[in-house]
């Protein structure tokens, strides 16, 4: 199947779950960062997810029932723009690249979307996303009801298209596996890199630097998120992006971080000794994440529940506690009581796709859903040990997190991010820098 058949397809996969009735998916504005500078522009992933086009200033707008019709609204070609700006496709090119029935400019869009609104029984629509659009897409059907005594008639039900593009987007299909494989393997490569790069008395962001040139020299312009390089303490604060601290000899240096490509994420965590040689404190408690994340792997099987793996995990990290003599009773009354959150207070995974945190619900009713070839999930577990009274001081803040994307497949599961070193013998071997 060509690429354009791809996206057409998708769009037609819509329009039979819709079933009947107009969907209308805009995609992301750009940004001003400040003063005349924008942020680089990215596409919504819903749109870009049926278009695979990646220009500002468009719209999607999907008929279903007997007459299907899929229509683009973007900008005009306007070659004096373009001197500023650079290459825009314009209408003609547009519908013919990428598969359209019909293109029109986007300055026509709200003449064109009062027509097209008309006796349409259901309106689809990203609800709630963004207040400028929900304002426009009210007053678009506010005049079509105006025009009921012509016999028209507006949309009297209103619904949320990403309900259904949710559960598209959840099952990935080869093409953007292809496209996963290939960001796991640029991310792989820059945490190689940042491993081999540190030293002590280096800054973070130093680090940072690394990995975005890897990400950069493969093509993948831009990081999925932004990244995590966190020497020491700073590893305890879940979300630190600071980036700006000096590494010290002795710690140890977590980073979460890895690359977009072509619209899709890659989300990798690997933490390892600055001066690269784990002490015996350090590598006895990194020694139980990485076995809790083995179980959370293995776990992660077709038909297994969406909350198996991090069960598995939780149990091993909480033995592991136990242990470490931090926490004290039996695995079952410390999971009950909940106080391994002292050191553990996060999920073991959570979809992975064109977002980071990708779409997709992880119940079906009261109950998890079980895993399905075709999804892609992370798999996270982590130990966060801040200065406390019930804590040794050799492992006051010692934060560790070692996370890969697991792709399920029929036979069991796929592990994308294999590539960037994870036992100690690996990571060792590798910052050895005789």
């Amino acid at each position: 199947m060509s690429e354009s058949a791809l996206y057409i397809e998708r769009r037609r996969r819509l329009q039979v779950e819709m079933q009947q009735g107009i969907a209308i998916i805009p995609t992301a504005p750009e940004v001003i960062r400040n003063a005349d500078a924008h942020y680089d522009y990215r596409y919504d992933s819903y749109f870009y997810y049926l278009t695979n086009f990646a220009e500002p200033e468009a719209v999607l707008i999907l008929l279903a029932g007997e007459s299907q019709q899929s229509i683009l609204f973007c900008r005009e070609k306007n070659l004096e723009r373009e001197i500023w700006d650079g290459f825009r496709y314009g209408p003609d090119a547009a519908r013919e690249k990428y598969g359209f029935d019909v293109a029109y400019p986007i300055e026509q869009l709200d003449e064109k979307l009062n027509e097209l609104m008309g006796n349409q029984p259901v309106l689809f629509y990203p609800v709630g996303a963004n207040s400028n659009w929900d304002s426009r897409i009210i007053k678009s059907r506010e005049v079509v009801k105006s025009k009921s005594r012509s016999g028209i008639r507006a949309p009297a039900d209103i619904r949320d298209v990403r309900q259904l593009l949710n559960e598209m987007r959840l099952i990935k299909d080869a093409h953007e596996i292809d496209i996963m494989r290939e960001a796991a393997k640029i991310s792989c490569a820059a945490h190689r890199r940042a491993m081999h790069s540190t030293r002590p008395d280096k800054f973070e962001y130093e680090i940072e630097a690394e990995l975005l040139h890897e990400f950069c020299r493969h093509g993948a312009r831009h990081p999925a998120y932004t990244s995590i390089v966190a020497g020491g303490s700073n590893a305890c604060t879940l979300h630190y992006v600071g980036n700006s601290a000096r590494l010290n000899h002795g710690d140890l240096l977590l980073i979460d971080a890895g690359c977009e490509l072509d619209g899709y994420a890659s989300d990798i965590t690997r933490t390892f000794p600055v001066n690269g040689r784990f002490n015996p404190a350090q590598k006895e408690v990194y020694e139980i994440v990485l076995a809790a994340q083995t179980a959370a792997i293995s776990a992660a099987q077709p038909g297994n529940s969406w909350d198996m793996p991090h069960n598995s995990a939780l149990r091993v990290l909480v033995q592991g506690f136990i242990d470490l003599k931090i926490c004290q009773g039996s695995v079952d009354s410390i999971i009950e009581t909940e106080s391994y959150k002292q050191f553990y207070m996060h999920r073991t995974g959570h979809w992975l796709g064109m977002d980071v945190h990708d779409v997709g619900e992880y119940k079906e009713g009261d109950q998890w859903r079980p895993l399905q070839p075709g999804m892609t999930l992370t798999v996270e577990p982590g130990c966060y040990i801040r200065p406390a009274d019930n804590v040794p001081r050799e492992l006051w803040n010692m934060g560790i997190r070692i996370e890969d994307d697991i792709f399920i497949t029929p036979q069991g599961n796929e592990v994308l991010t294999q590539a960037a070193p994870k036992t100690v013998s690996e990571i060792e071997e590798l910052m050895c820098h005789e």
